[in-house]
């Protein structure tokens, strides 16, 4: 009799250890993004996200939501996502002060979060996986300012700092780090503006005030992305300025790294979102697994994975975009910059 308990005992535990392994084999994670007014989320962050998940989880079901700038669709969305059972949720908060309060719903009923891209200050998720924002507003506006240096603009010149949302935590850190290098030179910040739901009309709005305000005073643009970069070379066009002052970006989208080509934006930041997003899907398997993923640093008390960019200019695009096969001539060097192309080495 104890030995056919032992059995049944034996039987239980191994069902229990085969019940565990088949659930985290077809678990369902989430992946919810903020906004579609960069192109990133849909070409690059999802496609590596669920790429990497379908080598490394490939039973799973992932789950992709874009909450189009709407906090309260994002909630709607992370409401849905647990119902459906989602044992992990990785978000790119629309509001990083409204997503405390998701990561405090998740936690209580025991789904991981992954705060991707953009922290969430006022209540640690689980984890953090992101380039280092506060890194990248620096190394944007340094290299601005050594542009500006090199073309021998006088000390005590302006520039115009361009944010992105204020409810977004990342933008803050990119702000905080274009202080600290526009600080660290000689010019000054003519004017600053937190551009709602990072929207490149709402910066292109600004800019056309500010240029309208300080007209030939504007001697660089320091843009917190490629939209809000955009934003600005459009005013400066919309206005018939020529030469655009030199504009800053990040992201280095297609229209940004063409606008690199053509010599209207200064620079953007090469981060493959590829990289973060797999990463992302790593600790996400590693979480169902119920280990504990390795973090590199920490950042508003959370676990975190922080990945180092590289700024690209028109003297290095050839050799960060191209000859890294991050994107193509092919997708690039098209009608009007083909000569830029040419003229840069890009295509013979």
């Amino acid at each position: 009799m104890k030995y056919r308990n032992l059995l049944m005992a034996s039987a239980t535990i191994a069902m229990g250890f085969a019940g565990t392994a088949f659930a985290q084999e077809a678990s369902t994670v989430a992946f919810l993004m903020p906004d579609q007014a960069s192109t990133r989320y849909e070409q690059h962050d999802f496609p590596g996200f669920k790429a990497e998940m379908e080598k490394l989880c490939a039973k799973c079901t992932v789950v992709y939501q874009n909450a189009n700038a709407d906090a309260s669709l994002q909630q709607q969305q992370f409401n849905s996502v647990i119902a459906q059972g989602a044992k992990v949720i990785v978000l790119d908060p629309v509001d990083s002060a409204a997503a405390a309060g998701l990561v405090e719903i998740a936690q209580s009923q025991g789904v991981k979060v992954i705060a991707y891209d953009r922290p969430i200050p006022d209540k640690p998720a689980d984890f953090y996986v992101s380039f280092d924002n506060e890194g990248i507003g620096y190394a944007i506006a340094k290299s601005l300012v050594e542009h500006l240096k090199k073309e021998g603009v006088a000390d005590g010149a302006g520039v115009l700092q361009i944010n992105g949302s204020p409810t977004d935590a990342a933008a803050g850190l990119i702000r905080d780090g274009v202080h600290r290098g526009l600080k660290e030179s000689a010019y000054k910040t003519l004017a600053e503006y937190d551009t709602p739901e990072w929207a490149p009309p709402k910066a292109q709005e600004w800019a056309a005030g500010q240029i309208t305000r300080f007209g030939a005073d504007i001697k660089g643009v320091v843009a917190a992305n490629d939209g809000t970069g955009g934003g600005a070379i459009a005013a400066f066009k919309a206005a018939g300025v020529k030469p655009v002052p030199p504009v800053t970006g990040n992201d280095a989208t297609i229209a940004a790294l063409q606008l690199v080509i053509s010599g209207d934006q200064y620079n953007t930041i090469s981060k493959p979102s590829e990289v973060v997003a797999a990463a992302a899907a790593k600790v996400a398997v590693q979480m169902l697994k119920g280990e504990t993923p390795e973090a590199k640093t920490t950042l508003y008390k959370t676990p975190s994975e922080l990945f180092v960019p590289a700024v690209v200019t028109a003297e290095n695009i050839k050799a960060e975009i191209f000859d890294k096969k991050i994107q193509t001539a092919e997708q690039i060097c098209t009608g009007e910059y083909a000569d830029g192309c040419k003229k840069l080495g890009i295509t013979n």
